[in-house]
């Protein structure tokens, strides 16, 4: 069994929503830093039969790539505040 990890510092502009949806209707919707998402990508693309550790917002995660069904990547969020139109 393989193990792919993935760990970085968090900035509000790196970071992106994804919802990794498992075998048995289970949804992990979670914030994650950009190259996470891309390194998860990766990793379901190799071996599926190995695990994936990573760090989101709220904590430490590790997940069996054989048992993740698909995976959802929001478009990042553009920037909040008042401004002119054009």
């Amino acid at each position: 069994m393989e193990f792919w990890q993935s760990s970085s510092v968090m900035t509000d502009t790196d970071r992106v929503r994804i919802e990794i949806a498992f075998d048995g209707t289970q949804v992990l919707s979670i914030l994650v830093p950009l190259q996470t998402a891309e390194d998860l990508d990766r990793a379901l693309a190799g071996d599926h039969d190995s695990a994936y550790s990573f760090e989101a917002d709220d904590g430490r995660y590790t997940i069996s790539l054989r048992r993740v069904v698909y995976v959802k990547r929001y478009a990042r969020e553009s920037r909040v505040g008042f401004g002119s139109a054009a």
